[in-house]
């Protein structure tokens, strides 16, 4: 065991640096590029090989529902002595249960499809949020170095949005919908295989156990920690109002009188602006307090989604959803520096989790919310959105006025 210990905290000085963030940044994006590609690869698969619309969603929702399940199983990367351990088994599990559903679809009964994708949806926390909760360890302890790093996580999450899709895609029209999935798959494995490269983090826990807070003391501590809290509402309401834009661009064809394949240069534009945003905060980090920076930013994010609204024509709209990317990516940032900062040490990957679950499971309820909505009218859910992120700001400004100090 003394031995194990050693080696790891030989890997962690070898690890530290330039060489343990660029790990970082591939294992970070191969998994996100798996886990926002696995969805589309098996819609894609379904209806290619003749089966309904129903089945396709069904089994879509049987990747992306037990996302919050992920936050029950966090716990482990706290009490574990070694936490990459946890992260890259759940990356493995990812990938074989993604591929067995893939081989076993047509071959077996669509149940055991859908077991196995819910294997691998119950992991996908563990990819997003469980990877981020190693950046600490690695991006140094200075609040620069943090932030910035904390830029390039950005940019990981926005190659795995995008590039997943873009992956799936091709490698659909190429060959089929079954060899992009087990691509994904592959990238899964990958980054397990990195993860295990990354610097060593001692546990916080210190043998103590005891003292690792489960899964509902955690999710009670942020109720009550008021930074935690606004950190996780601000994120539920601001990925649930931007989750419409996708859908929004589709219906914003019809009213400017353009063909409907513009709306994938709108996506489009809106995926390059979150590069751009996080970019943006590698070269000049955010400063401040996080708590601070979610509210304004979370106002700018009203201001982007206003503009998307009024957009009169098409080349207006793609620089407005660029722009709605890029304020996305800095308020992103910022929630993961409130999550770094503000989260308890011995519950942080915890913390993690269950930011990164409901952010999104409230993307999937905003998409779908949008979905009917836009058939009222387009400008509904932007509406929608920016009254409950404004609803949000306020609550959060009076939170803060509360919870200062009196003075006598």
């Amino acid at each position: 065991m003394e031995r194990e210990v050693a080696s790891a905290h030989t890997a962690s000085r070898d690890s530290t640096g330039w060489s343990g963030l660029a790990r970082y940044i591939i294992a970070a994006a191969l998994a996100r590029t798996a886990d926002g590609g696995a969805v589309v690869a098996i819609v894609l698969l379904v209806t290619t090989e003749g089966g309904g619309g129903s089945l396709a969603g069904l089994l879509g929702a049987c990747i992306t529902a037990p996302h919050l399940l992920g936050p029950f199983v966090a716990r482990r990367i706290d009490l574990a002595d070694d936490g990459r351990r946890i992260i890259a088994f759940a990356c493995v599990l990812y990938s074989i249960a993604l591929a067995a559903a893939v081989i076993s679809y047509g071959q077996a009964p669509a149940v055991l499809t859908g077991l196995l994708l819910s294997i691998s949806g119950g992991c996908g926390p563990l990819l997003t949020g469980g990877i981020s909760s190693r950046l600490p360890a690695i991006a140094g302890r200075d609040q620069h170095s943090q932030r910035r790093a904390q830029g390039w996580d950005v940019a990981t999450y926005g190659i795995g949005g995008t590039v997943g899709p873009s992956v799936v895609a091709a490698v659909s029209s190429w060959a089929s919908p079954g060899l992009a999935a087990l691509c994904l798959a592959v990238a899964a494995f990958g980054a397990a295989w990195l993860v295990m490269r990354l610097p060593y983090s001692a546990p916080e826990h210190g043998g103590d156990i005891r003292s690792v807070p489960g899964a509902w003391s955690t999710i009670a501590l942020m109720a009550k920690d008021g930074p935690l809290r606004r950190t996780l509402y601000m994120t539920v309401l601001v990925a649930f109002s931007m989750a419409a834009l996708p859908i929004t661009a589709v219906h914003m064809t019809a009213l400017l009188g353009i063909p409907a394949a513009s709306a994938a240069a709108m996506t489009a534009a809106y995926g390059i602006g979150n590069l751009t945003g996080s970019v943006g905060v590698m070269l000049q980090p955010l400063r401040g307090s996080p708590d601070h920076l979610m509210s304004g930013l979370a106002l700018c994010v009203v201001g982007g989604l206003f503009a998307v609204m009024i957009s009169p024509t098409l080349s207006i709209a793609i620089a407005t959803y660029w722009v709605a990317g890029i304020v996305n990516a800095f308020f992103f940032a910022a929630t993961l520096a409130a999550r770094t900062e503000y989260a308890p040490a011995k519950g942080r990957g915890q913390v993690f989790l269950w930011v990164a679950a409901m952010k999104i499971t409230a993307g999937s309820a905003g998409t779908a919310a949008a979905g009917v909505m836009t058939g009222w009218d387009l400008r509904i859910p932007l509406v929608v959105g920016m009254g409950l992120i404004g609803c949000a700001v306020a609550l959060s400004f009076i939170e803060r006025c509360m919870e200062r100090p009196r003075v006598a």
